[in-house]
C-alpha cells in the first residue's frame, strides 16, 4: 500500500487535488494507523463534497485512532445523516454500529467510574 500511498502523493504534489484522490489517501493513512495525515485528506475530501458519505466513515475512523471520540462520534453522525439521504443502507449500517460500540464504551468508562473505589 506503501507504493500505491507514495503515487498517490506524487499526483496530488503535481496538482491533480480531487475528492477520490484525498479520500483514497486518507482511506489508506486510516488503515496504516496515520491518522493525523489521514485527518487532512478527509477533511479536503468533504470540501469537494461533503455528500461522500463514506468520507465520513473514515474520518470518525481517523478521529477515533487519535483517541477524539466527541469528533469521531460527530463524524459518524453526519456520514449516518448523509448516508440516510442518499439511501445508503450498507452505509448507514455500518455508522450506526460504530455509534452503538461508541455509547457502549463510554457507558463502560461511566459505570466503572461511578461505582467509586472498591473495597478488598
Amino acid at each position: 500500500m506503501a507504493g500505491m500511498t507514495d503515487r498517490l502523493e506524487a499526483m496530488l504534489a503535481a496538482g491533480r487535488d480531487n475528492l477520490l484522490l484525498r479520500y483514497t489517501l486518507g482511506k489508506n493513512y486510516v488503515e496504516a494507523e496515520r491518522f493525523q495525515e489521514a485527518l487532512a485528506h478527509l477533511q479536503a475530501a468533504l470540501v469537494f463534497d461533503p455528500a461522500y458519505s463514506v468520507a465520513w466513515k473514515y474520518l470518525g475512523k481517523a478521529y477515533l485512532g487519535m483517541g477524539d471520540r466527541i469528533n469521531a462520534r460527530k463524524s459518524w453522525e453526519q456520514g449516518l445523516d448523509v448516508a440516510l439521504g442518499r439511501g445508503d443502507i450498507q452505509l448507514s449500517k455500518e455508522l450506526k454500529v460504530f455509534i452503538k460500540r461508541l455509547d457502549k464504551a463510554e457507558s463502560g468508562v461511566h459505570s466503572s467510574a461511578d461505582a467509586g473505589p472498591k473495597n478488598s
